[in-house]
C-alpha cells in the first residue's frame, strides 16, 4: 500500500512548465480510496475516553480489517457483528475481541457457530421466536447476555430504522420476562436511526426504556443505546458529540436499574466516516453534469440512492479562482440509476481530466461497493492530512496547506 501526504499529492505533480502547474500524465486512471488511520484512531479514543460506558464498533459500517485493527489499537475492544460472516471476520482479525451478535433475526446455525466456535455470548432479539431460537442453538447455555431490542422513533434521524426491528409496547413485557428467565444478564437495546441530529433522540428513547422496565418489573443489567451517532456532512452539521453523551448519561442515571448496570453504545458511522475519502477523475462534462469514474454501484451508493451529500474538493494546483456552482454526478456504468444528484459544489471551470476528492466516505462507502458492469477499483493509499471535515477537531481542512512536491 502506498503513502502520500494528501489527495492533492496523489492527483497532481508540481511542474515548472508554461508558467504553472498541470495535471500529472501518470495520474490515477481508476478511483483511489484514501485512508486516514489517524482520523479513525482519534474518533475511537474520543469514544473510549468520553462516552460514559462501553463503546462497541458496528462492523457493518466499514468491515475493513485494517480499520478494525486501528480501532482495536485505539481502545475499542467490543464489536457489534450482524452476520456470521462478520463474526468470522472479527474473530479472525482480532482474536481477543468481544463479539456481540446484535442482529435481532439470525439463522439458528449462525447462532450455534457464533456461540460454540467463536465464543459469542451476547445476542440481541425482539421476539419470543428469536429467544427460543437462541436457547435451542446454544443448548440452554447458562452464560448468555440477552438484549431485548425495543422499537423507538427515528424522527430525529436522517435514516429511519424504526420499521424493521424492535418489540412494540404491547409485546415488551412478556418478552422481557421470558428473556430474564433465560439470561445470565438481561439487556435492553434500541436504535434511534442513522445520523441522529439531536441528543433528544436518545432522551426520548430512554423514556421508552423506562416504561418497559417499570411495566415488566425485571432487573436489567445492560442498557445499550445503539448507534445513530452522527458525522458532519454538507447541510448536516450536528451538535458536538459531548452533548449526546451528557444527555445519555443523565437519562441512564435516572433509570430504575441497579448500580452495577452497564451502559453500552454501538457507534458505526461516528467511528469510521472520517477514515476514508475517494479520488475520482472527471471523464466528461455536460453542462452542470460531471461524468466520473465511481458512482452508485461503487462507493457512492448513499449519494445515489438516498440523496446523501458529501464534501467535494477540486484537486488542482494552483487552486481554481472560479466561483462555485452546483453539479450533479453520473457514475461510470451504463445504468441511468448511476446518478448522484447532489448538489455538489465545485469551481465553475471544472473540466474533463480534473480530479475530485469526495470526502467522508469511511462509513458505508467501501462496504457497499460492487463490481457491476466491470467497474471498480481496490487501489488504496494512506494519507496523513486531515479529513475534509471532522467532529473531533472542529475544523475543516485547508486545501492550500496540503500541497506537496512529488
Amino acid at each position: 500500500m502506498h503513502k502520500h501526504h494528501s489527495a492533492l499529492g496523489l492527483a497532481t505533480t508540481l511542474s515548472t512548465a508554461a508558467g504553472g502547474f498541470e495535471i500529472a500524465k501518470h495520474g490515477p486512471v481508476q478511483p483511489v480510496t484514501l485512508i486516514r488511520p489517524h482520523a479513525a484512531s482519534r474518533a475511537a479514543r474520543f469514544f473510549v475516553e468520553k462516552f460514559p460506558g462501553r463503546a462497541m464498533y458496528a462492523v457493518k459500517a466499514n468491515p475493513s480489517p485494517g480499520l478494525l485493527k486501528v480501532l482495536w489499537e485505539s481502545g475499542i475492544t467490543h464489536y457489534d457483528v450482524a452476520s456470521i460472516a462478520e463474526v468470522r471476520l472479527v474473530s479472525r482479525t482480532l482474536p481477543g475481541a468481544t463479539l456481540c451478535f446484535m442482529h435481532p433475526v439470525k439463522a439458528e446455525e449462525a447462532i450455534e457457530e457464533a456461540y460454540f466456535t467463536h465464543g459469542v455470548r451476547v445476542f440481541s432479539l425482539d421476539s419470543i421466536e428469536e429467544l427460543e431460537k437462541i436457547v435451542r442453538a446454544t443448548r440452554s447455555a447458562p452464560d448468555l447476555t440477552l438484549c431485548v431490542r425495543l422499537r423507538v422513533s427515528s424522527e430525529h434521524s436522517k435514516l429511519s430504522l424504526a420499521s424493521k426491528f424492535g418489540a412494540a409496547p404491547g409485546e415488551t413485557k412478556a418478552l422481557l420476562f421470558a428473556a430474564r428467565q433465560a439470561a445470565d444478564a438481561l439487556g435492553i437495546c434500541f436504535h434511534v436511526g442513522s445520523q441522529a441530529m439531536t441528543p433528544e433522540a436518545y432522551a426520548n428513547a430512554m423514556e421508552r426504556v423506562r416504561a418497559a422496565i417499570v411495566d415488566a418489573a425485571v432487573t436489567v443489567d445492560v442498557i445499550d443505546v445503539g448507534g445513530g451517532f452522527p458525522s458532519t456532512y454538507p447541510g448536516m452539521e450536528p451538535p458536538p458529540l459531548d452533548r449526546y453523551f451528557e444527555t445519555i448519561h443523565r437519562a441512564f442515571e435516572s433509570l430504575p436499574v441497579s448500580y452495577s448496570s452497564e451502559l453500552w453504545c454501538e457507534p458505526g458511522r461516528a467511528l469510521c466516516a472520517e477514515y476514508s475519502s475517494l479520488v475520482v477523475r472527471v471523464e466528461r462534462r455536460r453542462g452542470d453534469e460531471l461524468y466520473i469514474n465511481d458512482g452508485a454501484y461503487g462507493a457512492l451508493f448513499d449519494a445515489a440512492h438516498i440523496g446523501w451529500r458529501f464534501p467535494v474538493e477540486l484537486l488542482r494546483e494552483p487552486d481554481s479562482r472560479a466561483k462555485l456552482m452546483e453539479f450533479s454526478f453520473y457514475g461510470p456504468t451504463c445504468d441511468d440509476m448511476d446518478h448522484m444528484a447532489g448538489p455538489f459544489m465545485l469551481p465553475a471551470d471544472v473540466r474533463a481530466g480534473d480530479y475530485i476528492e469526495i470526502g467522508m466516505l469511511g462509513a458505508y462507502g467501501c462496504a457497499m461497493r460492487t463490481a457491476f458492469n466491470g467497474f471498480g477499483s481496490d487501489e488504496t493509499v494512506i494519507v496523513s492530512d486531515e479529513p475534509m471535515a471532522s467532529l473531533y477537531t472542529g475544523e475543516e481542512r485547508e486545501v492550500a496547506s496540503n500541497v506537496v512536491t512529488l
